[in-house]
C-alpha cells in the first residue's frame, strides 16, 4: 500500500463542501480541516504509486475551488497501532 498526505489550499467558502468530495473519492482515507497555511489535509491510501495520479492530480486537483495542493508520500508508518502489532508478533 502507498500513503500519501495532501495538503489542499482551497477558495474558504468552499472549504466545508470539497472536504466532503474528496471524501468520497476512491482511494480517499480521510480529510481533515486544519488551521495554518493549508485549509485541508486528505490522507490517500492506494495499492501502488501509479494510481495516486488519478486520485489526485486527475481527479481532486480539478476540483473547483481548489487553488493549490501539496503531496507529500510516506515512507514508512509509525503509529502505537503498528508498535502494538509487532509486539504481538514477538519483534524487538
Amino acid at each position: 500500500m502507498v500513503t500519501a498526505i495532501v495538503l489542499i489550499s482551497a477558495e474558504t467558502n468552499r472549504i466545508p463542501d470539497l472536504a466532503q468530495r474528496i471524501a468520497e473519492m476512491d482511494g480517499v482515507r480521510e480529510v481533515f480541516s486544519v488551521a495554518g497555511r493549508h485549509d485541508l489535509v486528505a490522507l490517500v491510501t492506494v495499492s501502488k504509486n501509479e494510481e495516486l495520479a488519478d486520485v489526485i492530480s486527475d481527479r481532486m486537483r480539478h476540483l473547483d475551488g481548489i487553488v493549490a495542493t501539496e503531496t507529500m508520500i510516506a515512507f514508512r508508518a509509525y503509529s502505537q497501532k503498528e508498535l502494538e502489532a509487532g509486539f504481538e508478533l514477538g519483534l524487538d
